[in-house]
C-alpha cells in the first residue's frame, strides 16, 4: 500500500496546494480593465464606467462633472481597485506556482535534475504559467479580470487551464511509474519486495520533505487570501459611500458582498 500512496503523490501535492484558498463572500459583477491611465468597468465588451487618471469619470461615454469631494471619493475608490486587481493575479499565479513547484521537485528527485524528462516537465510548467498570465491579460501595468465569484478561488486559479494541469499531473505520475518500474527490474541483489519497499520509502521521503518546504508558503498565501478578501469588503463599503456621493454610479455596482459586516 505504501507504493500506491507514493504513486499518487504528484497529483495530491499539486491539488492540495490550492486548498489554502479561504472562502471569500465577494463577487465582481462586471469585468475590470486596468492600464496606467484608465480604469474601465465592462460588460460583454462594452465599457460602462471609465475613470481616467483617478479623477475624471465617464458613464457610457458621457463625462460626469464632479465636485472636489466627489473627485476625492472617486480617487480613493479607483486606487483601491488598482491595488486589489493585481492582488488577484498575484494570488492565482502564486497558488498554481506552489503546486507546480511541488511536482517539479518530485520529478527532479526521481529522474535527476536537468534530465531530459525533468526538462520536458519544466517546459510544460513554464508554458502553463505563461498561459495563466495571459488569462488575466497581464502586461506590465495592464490587467483584465472577468466577472468573478471569489468564494471559489480554486476555480479562479484553474479555470480553463484545468485540463492542461491534469495533463501535467498525468505525465508526472507516468514518470514516477517509470522510475518505479526501473527500480523493480534492476539487476542488483535485493529481492523484489525490498526494492518495492525502498522505492516507496524514497517517494514518501520526497513528499515529506516537500510538504515541510511548502507548508510556510502555503500558510502565507492563505493569509494573503484572507487579507485580500477583507480588503475587498472594505472597498465595497467605499463603493457604497461613493455611489451615495455620485448617484449616477449607483446602477453600476462592481463589488457585491454577502457578508458586509465582517469588516468594520
Amino acid at each position: 500500500m505504501k507504493i500506491l500512496r507514493g504513486l499518487s503523490l504528484a497529483s495530491t501535492l499539486l491539488y492540495c496546494t490550492s486548498s489554502y484558498a479561504a472562502h471569500c463572500d465577494v463577487n465582481f459583477n462586471y469585468g475590470v480593465v486596468i492600464d496606467p491611465s484608465h480604469l474601465r468597468i465592462i460588460k460583454h465588451g462594452q465599457t460602462l464606467v471609465q475613470i481616467n487618471n483617478e479623477q475624471q469619470l465617464f458613464i457610457k461615454g458621457r463625462e460626469i462633472i464632479l465636485s472636489t469631494q466627489q473627485k476625492h471619493d472617486l480617487m480613493l475608490y479607483a486606487q483601491g481597485i488598482r491595488t486589489q486587481v493585481p492582488e488577484i493575479v498575484s494570488i492565482a499565479i502564486e497558488g498554481i506556482g506552489l503546486g507546480l513547484k511541488a511536482v517539479n521537485k518530485i520529478i527532479g528527485s526521481l529522474t535527476g535534475e536537468n534530465s531530459a524528462t525533468h526538462q520536458k516537465i519544466q517546459e510544460k510548467f513554464s508554458e502553463l504559467q505563461a498561459r495563466l498570465r495571459l488569462r488575466f491579460n497581464q502586461s506590465d501595468q495592464n490587467y483584465y479580470i472577468a466577472p468573478q465569484d471569489f468564494d471559489d478561488f480554486d476555480q479562479i486559479i484553474a479555470g480553463d487551464l484545468e485540463q492542461e494541469i491534469q495533463e501535467i499531473v498525468n505525465d508526472s505520475i507516468g514518470t514516477i511509474l517509470s522510475a518505479v518500474g526501473e527500480a523493480m527490474t534492476t539487476n542488483d541483489n535485493d529481492d523484489l519486495e525490498h526494492r518495492v519497499e525502498a522505492m516507496a520509502e524514497r517517494i514518501e521521503k520526497i513528499g515529506d520533505n516537500i510538504n515541510v518546504e511548502i507548508d510556510k508558503p502555503v500558510d502565507q498565501l492563505n493569509s494573503k487570501t484572507v487579507q485580500f478578501c477583507e480588503n475587498l469588503i472594505k472597498l465595497d463599503k467605499k463603493e457604497s459611500a461613493m455611489q451615495k456621493s455620485i448617484p449616477a454610479l449607483a446602477a453600476y455596482d462592481l463589488i457585491r458582498t454577502t457578508n458586509e459586516d465582517t469588516v468594520q
